[in-house]
Parts: C-alpha cells; sequence; structure tokens
C-alpha cells in the first residue's frame, strides 16, 4: 500500500512528520507497509478482525439498538511510542500514583490536605464517589490504588498530557494482550527487528501485585477476581484475567462471610479467599454498608476487610480519585505530599464548582470540553467545537442546575495515527491507556491501549462512542536498521 500520499492534516501524528516523511522509529514499519503487494495489507487486516472474532474478544454498548455484544473494532497499523517518550511517561506515572495513593489514605484518615486548604473539604463531601463509610480504612500494605489506567494524549505541540485517572475499576488491559497476539502474526519479523516490548507478563504482574496483599503469615493466598456476572460490559475482560491468573472466577454469590473469613464455594466445599480482585463498584460490593439493595455483593465483606482477615483491590473509596474536579488538584497533591513538581501535566481544567472558573466555562461553551465529573465511556460529555446551538444551551442548564458535577477543559487537537481506509491510509485521532501496577514496587505495562476514534474529525475514542483501537509499540532503548524482510 502506497504511503507516499498520507496527510497528516496539520495534527501532530505518532508516526509521520509533517511532510509526510516517517518519524525515525517509524521508517522500518511504514517501508514494511510500502513493500506489501497491492491488497496485502488489507487481506492482513481482514485476517486480524477474523481471529478477534474467533477470540470473542467483545464489549457492551448498554442501550444499542444494534445489540448488545459488539466485535471491538481493531485497525492493524500499530501505534509507536519511542523510549525517550517512554521513559518520561513511566516516572511521570510513578510520581502521579505515589502521590494518589498519599491523597487516598489521607483523605479517608487525617485528611492534612483539606486542613491545609489545597483542596476545600465541600469539594471532597460533595463527591458522588467520596465513601464516608471508609473513613479510618487501612488497606494492606497501605495500598489503596493497586491498578489504575491513565489516559494520556499528545496535543498538536508534542506535549503529552494526563487527561484523566481511573483507579476503581480500570478496564481494557485485555485488549492490548489479544491485541498483541493477532499483531504477532499480523507483523511477526517486525517485533524483533523494531525490539518492540513484550507485553504478555501482565498477567503475571497481576498475579503478583495481588497475592503481595494477603497476609504475611498466608504461604499460598488464594486469590479471585469478583466479577458482577455475564451482563457486564467487561466480563469478557473479567474471564480473560481469571482464566490467565489460572484463579477463580466468581461472582457476589459464591463468596459467603463465616467466623470473620470470607470462603468460596467449590465442588470441594467452602475453601478460603485471602485476596479479591473486585471487578464490581464499591455501591454493590456490601449490602451491609453501601446499598441495601445490592445482589451482586458479599454481605458482612467490610467488616473481615477493616479486621485485615481479606484484601480488596483496589481498595474502596479509590473512586473519589476519579472524581474529574478532584484530578484538577492532581499538581498540587504532588507538591503537598512528595514536595515535587508534576512530570506529566495535567490538561487545563476548569472547575464549575468555582463561580469564576463556572462563568469562563458558560462564556465558552463552544470552544471547550465540557464532562460529567463522575462520567465515563464518553458519556455526559459536550464537545463545544462540534456541539450544535441546541446541544449547547441544554449543557448550559445543566451546569448551571448542578455546577459541582461539570468541569471543562480546552479542546485539544489530539494526535493521530494512520488506519485503513478502503484502500488507502487516513489520519485519526488517538488517546493512550497505560496500566500501572502497585504492589512491592510500582509497575508500568510498557505497552497499553491505544484507542482511536473510527470516525473522521472525531476526538471521542471511546468503544461505546464508535471507537477503536490499535496496539501500542513502546520500542527498547536499540537503534532500529533500516532494512525489510
Amino acid at each position: 500500500m502506497n504511503t507516499d500520499n498520507y496527510n497528516t492534516e496539520s495534527h501532530y501524528d505518532e508516526l509521520f512528520q509533517p511532510d509526510s516523511q516517517p518519524r525515525k522509529r517509524a521508517i522500518t514499519l511504514i517501508n514494511r507497509i510500502s513493500s506489501l503487494p497491492d491488497g496485502e495489507l488489507i487481506r492482513r487486516q481482514q485476517a486480524a478482525e477474523a481471529a478477534l472474532l474467533q477470540m470473542g474478544i467483545t464489549f457492551t454498548v448498554y442501550g444499542s439498538e444494534s445489540g448488545t455484544d459488539q466485535i471491538f473494532p481493531f485497525d492493524i497499523i500499530p501505534r509507536i511510542v519511542n523510549p525517550a517518550d517512554w521513559e518520561y511517561i513511566e516516572r511521570g506515572l510513578k510520581q502521579r500514583i505515589t502521590a494518589l495513593n498519599s491523597f487516598l489514605e489521607d483523605i479517608y484518615n487525617k485528611q492534612k490536605i483539606l486542613k491545609e486548604k489545597i483542596i476545600p473539604k465541600e469539594l471532597i463531601t460533595s463527591a458522588k464517589s467520596f465513601r464516608p463509610q471508609c473513613m479510618g480504612l487501612h488497606p494492606p500494605k497501605g495500598i489503596w490504588c493497586h491498578v489504575t489506567g491513565t489516559d494520556i494524549v499528545r496535543h498538536s505541540d508534542g506535549q503529552l498530557y494526563v487527561l484523566e485517572d481511573n483507579l476503581r475499576c480500570p478496564s481494557g488491559v485485555s485488549y492490548v494482550l489479544e491485541n498483541r497476539q493477532v499483531l504477532k502474526h499480523t507483523f511477526p519479523w517486525l517485533f524483533e527487528v523494531l525490539h518492540v516490548h513484550p507485553v504478555e507478563d501482565y498477567p503475571n504482574k497481576l498475579l503478583e501485585t495481588l497475592e503481595h496483599l494477603a497476609p504475611e503469615t498466608t504461604e499460598s493466598p488464594s486469590v479471585a477476581v469478583l466479577t458482577p456476572g455475564i451482563y457486564n460490559s467487561a466480563y469478557f475482560e473479567h474471564s480473560f484475567l481469571a482464566q490467565q491468573m489460572g484463579m477463580p472466577l466468581v461472582e457476589g454469590r459464591d463468596l459467603v462471610v463465616s467466623d470473620g473469613l470470607v470462603y468460596m464455594r467449590t465442588t470441594r466445599g467452602f475453601e478460603r479467599v485471602d485476596v479479591i480482585y473486585r471487578r464490581i463498584d464499591d455501591d454493590f460490593l456490601d449490602p451491609h454498608v453501601f446499598s441495601p439493595d445490592s445482589l451482586l455483593g458479599i454481605p458482612g465483606i467490610m467488616e473481615v476487610y477493616r479486621s485485615g482477615r481479606v484484601a480488596l483491590a483496589n481498595a474502596p473509596g479509590t473512586g473519589i480519585a476519579d472524581d474529574k474536579a478532584i484530578y484538577s488538584y492532581v499538581p498540587q497533591m504532588i507538591k503537598f505530599y512528595l514536595d515535587e513538581e508534576i512530570i506529566l501535566p495535567n490538561v487545563p481544567t476548569y472547575v464549575c464548582w468555582e463561580n469564576k472558573q463556572c462563568q469562563h466555562v458558560l462564556d465558552n461553551l463552544d470552544k471547550l470540553v465540557v464532562k460529567a465529573v463522575n462520567e465515563s465511556g464518553g458519556y455526559g460529555m459536550l464537545v463545544g467545537p462540534h456541539a450544535s446551538l441546541e446541544e449547547c444551551n441544554t449543557f448550559r442548564e445543566r451546569i448551571m442546575h448542578d455546577p459541582r458535577n461539570y468541569i471543562a477543559q480546552p479542546t485539544l487537537d489530539l494526535s493521530t495515527v494512520p488506519i485503513i481506509v478502503k484502500d488507502h491510509l487516513e489520519g485519526r485521532h488517538i488517546d493512550f491507556r497505560p496500566y500501572i501496577l502497585y504492589g512491592e514496587n510500582i509497575y508500568v505495562l510498557p505497552g497499553g491501549l491505544t484507542r482511536v476514534a473510527l470516525r473522521k474529525g472525531s476526538l471521542v475514542v471511546n468503544s461505546s462512542q464508535g471507537g477503536g483501537s490499535k496496539d501500542t509499540w513502546v520500542l527498547q532503548d536499540f537503534e532500529v536498521e533500516n532494512k525489510d524482510e
């Protein structure tokens, strides 16, 4: 396929320079794509899609008229991350997770950051994701956020920004692992030549992280993955990770609290569970403590957790750090807890809870991206430059009615990567979600989920809003010779 006519359209492209020549680390990949016979790249794309279909890699779009389960769209041209960018991202994420963990420990205990008036107390207590039931909690080993997926974007100036943090039940890592398997069959020779970091060890790293939480006296910790069930949008991932770790996948009805411990029902009788990787929200975890009408959780588990006889990952209450208004204070958290300047900057953010910032947002709705602070998946969002007058007026009313629930950010010109469109390549906007594990040490998976907005010009990359994914190749620090197969 000819790549000479690829147009970056003034966007920062991850593979091509503004003059449409490949970036240094992408030359070998682009030369390989260009050397394929006519129709071969499309044939490989079709083979990859068939493989994903056979694997049953799906997600659920709630309320979709086209059906419940859908195949996650995938484009075989990878996104490349050079070694310098990765070193910067890794340092920034380790700093960020350290500060967020300190914030969670503080906010549910001494609340020093509130007493010092670094963050307004009302902003915390008014957050829908703040859990007063978690006050006084001390999770095993002092770790709250064991698994985090942080969304990163690159602006047209080349700068990388953190768009948001996901500390509750971050999803998508199963697509990272499956995408890699497919790409290894699509471009097998390139992985060795380009020295691409492997990602296949993630399930082992996750298991090590979980086992680290078990009581020191436990020689062989029992770990289980807790799912809401087959109708959850990420059920494929829950079952996939449980299978990859060799651990049981359970629902709330499979677990029971007895004599101050948590047990799992098995065909051999009751077996103790030491660590639970939960993929259900706080509200459904324990009907004795949170939502009393929940049928998904385990009655009494929070009492066992507080006593230290079972570990939960992530810890209950971590959702406060997902609140998009709280996100705007991460630079202050890093300064307060670590006495450091932020490495990976936030996107500039206006918090509508503050009157002056709210007025600025209302006066500039057509220029900003407005987000509900607790929504995800691209829901509850207005992209001002692409919105109609009616849509802007609707959001104006929503903001005025509940300003605490909204933040706004400038419309970033997200970087692009080429995707296959019929018989040629076109650029599409992307973001990037690396996964961070916090166990004995902080580990950042050298890869991640690159999400791509498949609709031309769209800035919304979420799968529920028509987005797809790409494999992410983080290159090791080796010079690459420009040669072909």
